[in-house]
């Protein structure tokens, strides 16, 4: 028989082969990190290019049916939610649903009629920031017609 502690094998990891594993952890979190934190900004901008387009669609439903777009004396975009007095045909329960139309950071769509360079109307965001101009995130989104 072998005396007790003889001839045992340790188990474990030794210092050196830990501190290679924390190194390949922190190349491999350098690599991707980055990558998966722009995404969210670019999916804001997308869903916000989305939002305008479904807006300007209602705003072409509002028109079919009272034959101008709403100025803004109707309350601009607030015409697709709340009826104004000069609307005709208004669509019952509105053009858009959940209230005035909001960008991703949840700052209002807005709205101009008539539109710069002979469009009938403008439609953007003011980006991340919320403010007019800027640049990357913060950059204005305009719907292009």
């Amino acid at each position: 028989m072998q005396a007790k502690g003889l001839n045992r094998k340790q188990a474990g990891f030794t210092l050196i082969e830990v501190m290679v594993v924390i190194v390949i952890l922190g190349v491999l979190a350098a690599l991707i990190v980055p990558n998966v934190m722009g995404r969210g900004e670019k999916a804001k901008v997308d869903t916000t290019q989305i939002t305008l387009k479904s807006v300007s669609g209602a705003l072409d439903q509002y028109k079919m049916d009272n034959g101008k777009y709403p100025s803004m004396q109707d309350g601009g975009l607030g015409a697709l939610v709340n009826k104004p007095e000069s609307a005709k045909n208004w669509l019952p329960g509105g053009y858009v649903k959940g209230g005035y139309p909001k960008d991703s950071w949840d700052n209002d769509v807005q709205y101009v009629i008539p539109g710069t360079e002979g469009r009938p109307f403008d439609l953007y965001s003011f980006g991340a920031d919320g403010q007019s101009g800027g640049e990357g995130n913060d950059a204005d989104i305009y719907y292009q017609h």
